[in-house]
């Protein structure tokens, strides 16, 4: 995984579900997640954790608790641990994530059918 070069178009053609982030790469004790999203997450938050969230293509929302910052291909926004959030896109988009390789992708959440299994790989 490590040492070669990833292509993102192949990457994101690999898969078809939403809100099952993949594992590009690991670096630094972080994973590199590939994830397609449509339709709204559930709230919550990661308490020893920061989370980036990268667009690749299509629209996608972070939601606080206070505003909605709405994001475009090219632009990113950190969410600093600790702070309730959701996500969320209208029609498909695809997200590039960055976060410790342990973070689970629903945080404080109760487990549910968002619950992505750890370590998936692609």
């Amino acid at each position: 995984m490590n040492g070669e070069v990833v292509d993102l178009e192949q990457k994101f053609a690999a898969f078809s579900d939403h809100w099952r982030p993949r594992i590009a790469a690991r670096l630094n004790g972080q994973d590199v997640r590939l994830v397609k999203v449509q339709g709204v997450f559930p709230w919550h938050r990661h308490p020893e954790a920061e989370e980036m969230f990268l667009v690749w293509k299509g629209r996608f929302r972070v939601e606080f608790r206070d505003r909605v910052e709405t994001l475009e291909p090219g632009q990113f926004i950190v969410v600093p641990r600790g702070v309730e959030h959701r996500t969320a896109a209208d029609a498909e988009a695809e997200v590039l994530i960055f976060e410790p390789s342990e973070v689970i992708n629903t945080g404080d959440a109760p487990p549910s059918d968002f619950t992505a299994p750890s370590g998936q790989a692609i």
